[in-house]
Parts: structure tokens; C-alpha cells; sequence
């Protein structure tokens, strides 16, 4: 099983959005996913709710009062993190985890809670050690714009490159609010915005 801890402190950076667009492309792929919601707002839950039986099979966790384990044969565990991460609730989400998938937007205000969390996560021996890779992946990005230049030269700063780039679009929440993520979706424009994705999931499968 290849477990993705999908994180960062700053709220709406974009978890929920990533964490469960992942587990779409995973059960699409046809790999038995499971959905991990450790935080309370249960977000990526209720998302799972509104799935349609007739779309790929993703099966739902509540870890908001603790962790558990996935069902006996899960091959992807997506695990959607909570915001204002303690260091005791970073350090037990990550011994879950083989890979650090860490959204944020092109702002100043997530530069400087992402350089905090960043903090955070680099002073756990697994991360310092380099055991476990941090892929950040720029949410809403308006392509070729200074602010995604910026985005870039940001983390690379931090030690940490941005894997994917993932452009604004209404599709997402058109989706969501039918338990859909961008994998689920037929059409040319669902097609385009999937490009963004393929980078960031092939450097999540090159972990296993």
C-alpha cells in the first residue's frame, strides 16, 4: 500500500481539492483507494457521500478522533490532513505516510504559513533524513503569470520543488458538489485540465 499525506497549515490552500481529486485518478486507475479525513470539518467524507454508485469505488475513513487502519487490500491511502497541524498530529500522520503531498496557492499569506509548516516538517527526523519526499503542488495557478514564477523560486528556496501545477478552474467545484473529482469526468475540458495532474501522479507512483 502507497499511503499520501495531503498537508499544510495554512487553510484553503486547496487539501480537500487535491486529497480528493488523488483518490478519483486512483480508482479510475483501478487501484483499490481508500479516503482518510482527519479533519473535522470532513470535508473529503461528505464528498464520498455524494459519489455516485456507478463511479469507481472509494472507500471512506473518519480518522477526526483518531488514527485507524485502511481495509485489508487498500493500494492507495489518501490521507486528507487537517489545518493548524499540532507537531504531535504532523508526527502521527506522518508515520502513516510513504509521500508529502503539500498544496498552496500564489500568495504571501501561504508563502508564510507554508514556511512555517515546512519548518515544522523538516525538523521531523523523517523528512530531515530524507525518508519521506515533500511534493508541493501550486493550486490554482494562473499559468506564465510572476505569481506562478514566484511560487516556484519559493519553494525551491525551501528545499522543496513544486511537482505540479494545478490551473483555476470552476470545474473542481462543479464536481465536487457531485462527489466527482477531475478523473471521474468525460469531455475535452476535463481531458485539458488532467494534463496538470499527470506530473504529480507519476511522482507519487515512482514512491512505491
Amino acid at each position: 500500500m502507497l499511503s499520501i499525506l495531503v498537508a499544510n497549515s495554512k487553510g484553503g490552500c486547496g487539501k480537500t481539492t487535491v486529497a480528493t481529486n488523488l483518490a478519483a485518478a486512483f480508482a479510475a486507475g483501478g487501484l483499490a483507494t481508500a479516503l482518510a479525513d482527519a479533519d473535522r470539518q470532513k470535508s473529503s467524507l461528505d464528498w464520498v457521500k455524494r459519489r455516485s454508485d456507478a463511479l469507481p469505488s472509494i472507500a471512506p475513513l473518519d480518522w477526526t478522533k483518531e488514527i485507524d487502519s485502511a481495509p485489508k487490500g487498500t493500494m492507495r491511502l489518501i490521507i486528507d490532513a487537517p489545518a493548524a497541524l499540532k507537531r504531535t498530529q504532523v508526527k502521527d500522520l506522518l508515520a502513516m505516510a510513504d509521500v508529502v503531498v503539500l498544496p498552496l496557492q500564489p500568495s504571501a499569506f501561504d508563502e508564510a504559513a507554508t514556511r512555517r509548516f515546512l519548518k515544522t516538517l523538516d525538523d521531523l527526523k523523517p523528512i530531515r533524513k530524507n525518508r519521506k519526499p515533500v511534493a508541493g503542488v501550486g493550486n490554482r495557478v494562473r499559468l506564465r503569470t510572476r505569481a506562478a514564477t514566484r511560487l516556484d523560486s519559493f519553494l525551491e528556496t525551501l528545499g522543496h520543488a513544486v511537482v505540479a501545477r494545478v490551473r483555476e478552474s470552476a470545474v473542481y467545484s462543479e464536481a465536487a458538489f457531485r462527489g466527482q473529482g477531475l478523473f471521474d469526468l468525460s469531455g475535452k475540458r476535463a481531458e485539458g485540465l488532467r494534463e496538470d495532474w499527470l506530473p504529480l501522479l507519476r511522482y507519487i507512483e515512482s514512491q512505491d
